[in-house]
């Protein structure tokens, strides 16, 4: 059993139950002989001791525990007025408060006739026995609303978490069907571009070799099927309500800070490299990278500066964006996902995405995304 969690253990309750239980029955064995009842003290311990079980036993806990301790105090009173008040405790924790109340009711009246040194109607025993019979009362009164409380919080949390993750998978999912998307887009562009080629040179195919006018035509058959194989496969997973032109090739980070500049946000831009050497996935990962971090800032640091450092070299594109303290906007609605589609991206690319407070109010947002190995084997 686990070190930390082997007190919360049914039979560790079941155990605290019996020793106080216990506990109780040496009390009333010990207050029955300073009465004098030496004769029905056995009688007593061993009634005592049958009431005791039946709280122990979870069975028997609310269906015969009540019924032996409601006779057992109508006979012995004070003596056994311990007992009635767990009775009372366990009732109200199931929230049997009425029960809890009548049964009070009865093993009092049933006092009345029981014998005079054990009554609690004699001199002032009365007060004492009400008051630790409502001390079980509001005590399993609070338990169990606690328990209830502790339950409900349980099951939301619960129901929190199973949110979280679907969220999560759906930012995944939607993130990887934004990949597919954007490398629908560079791909088919580039295969047009291949099968528009070699179809020109496939029209002088009278000026060429027959062998290389044959390969050109195997070329340009093979680059239209796989033009047309690509757009049946990724094309579905466009989604129908975006805007074609949100989607454009190859989106530049340029681009995009002078867009951010124009509504208002001051973007400082350094860029290392030449975009156009990187690999594609890399340029369209730093376009979101940067879009994602932009977004965020005008929600969150509203008026604050914010850097922007893309580095296209070689052995990795690596891109960091930081922004200072500014003020949260009041119209800001954030779903909290876009860094789990971020870090989904930046994964399937190999590489590493951090996220975090950079010191002095100010949050970073940085990847890191090797490239892929040289064909001489080369980084």
């Amino acid at each position: 059993m686990d070190a930390v969690t082997w007190w919360k253990s049914p039979l560790w309750a079941i155990a605290g139950r019996a020793a106080v239980l216990t506990f109780l029955v040496v009390a009333i064995n010990q207050n029955s002989a300073k009465l004098g009842y030496e004769s029905e003290r056995l009688k007593l311990t061993l009634a005592a001791a049958c009431c005791a079980a039946c709280l122990t036993i979870p069975q028997l806990r609310l269906k015969v525990a009540p019924v032996a301790t409601v006779v057992l105090t109508a006979w012995w009173g004070w003596l056994v007025d311990l007992l009635l008040a767990a009775v009372m405790f366990d009732l109200a924790v199931a929230r049997r408060t009425r029960l809890a109340l009548l049964c009070a009711a009865l093993a009092l009246a049933g006092n009345l006739a029981g014998p005079r040194a054990a009554s609690v109607w004699v001199g002032q025993r009365w007060m004492s026995t009400l008051t630790v019979l409502l001390f079980g009362l509001v005590l399993g009164l609070w338990q169990g609303n606690r328990r209830r409380l502790v339950q409900t919080l349980g099951g939301q949390v619960e129901q929190l978490r199973v949110e979280t993750r679907l969220r999560e998978d759906a930012a995944r999912a939607a993130e990887r069907s934004r990949i597919a998307a954007e490398m629908h887009d560079v791909l088919a562009h580039r295969l047009s571009l291949i099968a528009l080629h070699t179809g020109v040179l496939a029209t002088r195919g009278a000026q060429l070799p027959g062998p290389v006018a044959d390969r050109l035509a195997i070329l340009r058959t093979t680059s239209v099927e796989a033009l047309t194989d690509l757009r049946e496969v990724l094309g579905a997973l466009h989604d129908p309500q975006a805007v074609a032109a949100d989607a454009p090739a190859v989106r530049e980070v340029a681009a995009l800070v002078e867009d951010a500049r124009a509504a208002g946000q001051q973007v400082a831009l350094t860029v290392t490299g030449r975009g156009p050497d990187a690999p594609t996935t890399h340029r369209l990962a730093a376009y979101r990278i940067v879009q994602e971090a932009l977004t965020n800032a005008r929600k969150h640091a509203d008026g604050a500066q914010v850097e922007v450092r893309v580095d296209y070299r070689p052995p990795a594109t690596l891109v960091e964006v930081t922004n200072g303290a500014g003020t949260a906007a009041s119209t800001a609605v954030d779903s909290g996902y876009g860094l789990v589609g971020l870090r989904e991206r930046v994964t399937a690319l190999g590489g590493r995405l951090d996220a975090g407070p950079a010191g002095t109010g100010s949050w970073r947002l940085s990847a890191r995304l090797p490239h892929p190995a040289a064909k001489d084997g080369s980084a």
